[in-house]
């Protein structure tokens, strides 16, 4: 039997991670990393297992010393803490081993430091090694053979997870694009066969999240859930007879490619299943730069703009989160200001917006190899890796920050918000039109909206020192009571609220240090 502890690093603050602002709505991190729960759940009954994310939890060193095996994962943005605590765990004489999209691109990352790593997806190498780890003849380095039979993955052990301190859990219908965007490492990893779930899998996941206390919101965490058209929509099928059979538990948000708005019915699909928030990459309005990273997919139905687009998934209830590039070789000067405004015009409240940055193993990082203008630093001042063609980096990287700092000004944030609630762009949910029929029930969550709205508001306002943004806040808080919205809308807008608190935390703070942060 093997005593092994699992860890996920602590992130630093960026978009995603809500630090400056989850503390405010009584949260410690966003959502608890997907690998930790899933590889327990591969870990054969015979071994004890702990799970330790740094986010919520500080690392218990002395207990990680006495373990057989001490385990990390981590994303790109978590390496250098990875490293750190790696280099603490050698010093106790620890036996290391590192897995997950970080040292899968990058598998001489850590050197000594890991004395085994897992490159790809672990299902079958997890239980592989440990069997050879208990013979005493286990490998340096494991790589499936194969990608995993995603009918075979089990439910995750969130049970051994402090559920309770995220903001939303995490579930995973499939794997797997079907498209080939030369940035990115999702097909690298996964492939461009997208592996579904069977329902009974994907039920028994959502059963599991049911009953655990606290979750009422779950990120379907598939980089492109609509990636094999026709069997999602059998599964949301059935999840939406599920969601009717419990009376709605849980609000759901997810990952889909452009070309969704291909298709009403997936969108009726998405809307009945309450997916209330759909993240797409939709990169920049500039066509020769989406030709350039073979993003042809946004170039479809050319009789319609991208707002456009926007507009009819917003139309189905669903609010659109984009993911902005800037950089690409095709981009000059004028991409700021061209970004700024395709967001403000497709009424996009949540832009992540990165420059374009090459990961190795992809395809764009080849070919910038071979064009001789990668930056090898491991941190650059520039906040990418690319040496851009059509300007220089200093404008790039102060371009960036202008598109930031104006999307995230509190007045052009709140009136995109108001584009979406009062200007009628985002039409009423398949679950709000329900509720109307039911009075008592629609009571019963309108008191429990307007109380988790005045909790939200009274701490946010005892938390800001900022007075000029405590002043914008009241303004636009009480333009909204005036206009006498629904208890939703005032807690949709309490949300946007926290969240834009971390996002003028976060953009107030980036390049005021020397330290530039890379959204993307």
């Amino acid at each position: 039997m093997a005593n092994i502890i699992l860890i996920n690093p602590r992130f630093e603050a960026s978009y995603w991670g809500m630090e400056y602002a989850l503390h405010l709505i009584g949260y410690k991190a966003n959502m608890p990393i997907a690998a930790l729960p899933l590889l327990a759940a591969l870990t054969p009954a015979e071994h004890h297992i702990t799970l330790i994310d740094e986010n919520i939890e500080p690392i218990d060193f002395d207990l990680c010393a006495k373990a057989d095996i001490v385990g990390l994962t981590g994303m790109t943005v978590q390496r250098f803490r990875a490293t750190e605590i790696l280099t603490e765990l050698k010093r106790r004489g620890c036996f290391t081993i590192v897995g997950g999209p970080w040292v899968s691109v990058k598998e001489d990352y850590f050197g000594p430091l890991a004395d085994v790593i897992f490159v790809g997806e672990a299902e079958e190498t997890w239980p592989k090694f440990l069997d050879e780890w208990s013979r005493g003849e286990h490998a340096r380095r494991y790589e499936q053979a194969e990608r995993t039979d995603m009918t075979k993955v089990p439910v995750p052990r969130h049970d051994l997870m402090k559920m309770k301190s995220y903001a939303v859990g995490t579930v995973q219908f499939s794997r797997g694009c079907p498209f080939t965007c030369e940035f990115c490492d999702i097909i690298v990893t996964f492939g461009r066969t997208p592996r579904i779930k069977t329902t009974p899998q994907i039920i028994a996941e959502l059963e599991a999240l049911r009953q655990t206390a606290g979750i009422r919101a779950v990120f379907i965490v598939d980089d492109n859930l609509i990636g094999n058209k026709k069997t999602i929509k059998g599964v949301l099928r059935d999840v939406v007879a599920w969601q009717k059979k419990h009376d709605y538990p849980l609000t759901f948000f997810t990952e889909a490619s452009l070309d969704l708005v291909e298709d009403d019915e997936l969108m009726m699909l998405m809307d009945e299943a309450n997916i209330r928030s759909v993240f797409v990459g939709i990169e920049t309005p500039n066509e020769d730069s989406l030709k350039e990273t073979k993003k042809t997919q946004n170039l479809r139905g050319h009789n319609r703009s991208i707002p456009e687009k926007v507009e009819a998934i917003q139309a189905h209830g669903i609010e659109v989160w984009s993911g902005m590039i800037l950089g690409f070789d095709n981009d000059g000067p004028d991409i700021f200001e061209r970004q700024i405004r395709l967001v403000e015009e497709a009424g996009i409240v949540h832009a992540s917006v990165g420059m374009l940055s090459a990961i190795p193993k992809t395809p764009l990082y080849d070919r910038v190899a071979r064009e001789n203008r990668l930056d090898f630093a491991d941190r650059t001042e520039y906040g990418t890796n690319i040496i851009p063609l059509g300007m220089d980096r200093a404008t790039l990287r102060d371009g960036y920050l202008r598109v930031l700092r104006e999307l995230y000004d509190a007045d052009r944030f709140f009136n995109r918000v108001d584009t979406l609630y009062f200007d009628g762009r985002l039409k009423p949910s398949s679950r709000d039109v329900e509720l109307a029929k039911r009075p008592v029930r629609r009571i019963l969550l309108s008191l429990h909206a307007l109380f988790i709205a005045a909790a939200a508001f009274v701490k946010l306002r005892s938390t800001i020192d900022d007075a000029a943004l405590k002043r914008t806040y009241g303004r636009i808080a009480w333009n909204l009571l005036r206009r006498r919205p629904s208890p939703f809308v005032v807690q949709a807008y309490a949300i946007k609220f926290v969240m834009h608190y971390h996002y003028h935390r976060l953009v107030s703070a980036m390049g005021g240090d020397g330290h530039l942060v890379n959204m993307f």
